[in-house]
């Protein structure tokens, strides 16, 4: 257990040192913002969880900004949701695999949450797919963790703040091993 810990905290605080796919703070910042706004509306640890590690993906694939400058979707919540679900069980690894579809469900149901989205979000949007159909939209709602996907997917948006302050990685990972499968613990 102790490995995969240190192996995402270091992922975390190291590999994501570079700016986040044209955000103005890097993929860590990113990180720690998402999880420290989950924390600050009281979300389950398992949530908070999903938060910090919602974009590992993007740690996982050496490339990835490379792909995204280049028009790729290189799926990195379905990378991200393959690396962790090893360890954690469905309240982590969806909200990860569906942060992605959740914007796109959101830019479906929501008529003001597009104007939102950061330019960055607006082009990753457009590879990904852009916003649901009606049926996408039905199968989306289908799945158990869809709330959680679109609470996490609000945080996301949000935590794109260089001047945010926000504790460590370290703080975090208590929520990261609580939320570990009893099994790899």
């Amino acid at each position: 257990m102790t490995k995969i810990l240190d192996r995402i905290e270091t992922m975390i605080r190291e590999n994501g040192s570079g700016l986040y796919g044209g955000e103005a703070v890097t993929q860590t910042q990113h990180a720690l913002q998402c999880a420290a706004l989950a924390e600050k509306e009281d979300a389950s640890a398992a949530l908070v969880a999903a938060s910090l590690m919602h974009d590992i993906g993007h740690l996982l694939e050496p490339n990835f900004e490379a792909g995204l400058e280049r028009g790729e979707d290189l799926y990195h919540e379905d990378l991200g949701e393959a690396f962790l679900e090893t360890y954690f069980g469905e309240a982590v690894t969806q909200p990860v695999k569906l942060h992605v579809a959740a914007k796109r469900y959101l830019c479906a149901t929501d008529d003001g949450y597009f104007s939102k989205l950061s330019p960055a979000s607006v082009h990753t949007l457009k590879l990904q797919g852009g916003p649901m159909s009606e049926d996408e939209v039905r199968q989306f709602e289908s799945n158990q963790f869809y709330k959680e996907a679109v609470q996490l997917r609000i945080w996301d948006d949000m935590a794109k703040d260089p001047k945010m302050e926000t504790p460590d990685v370290g703080h975090f990972m208590s929520y990261v091993k609580e939320s570990m499968n009893a099994e790899s613990v």
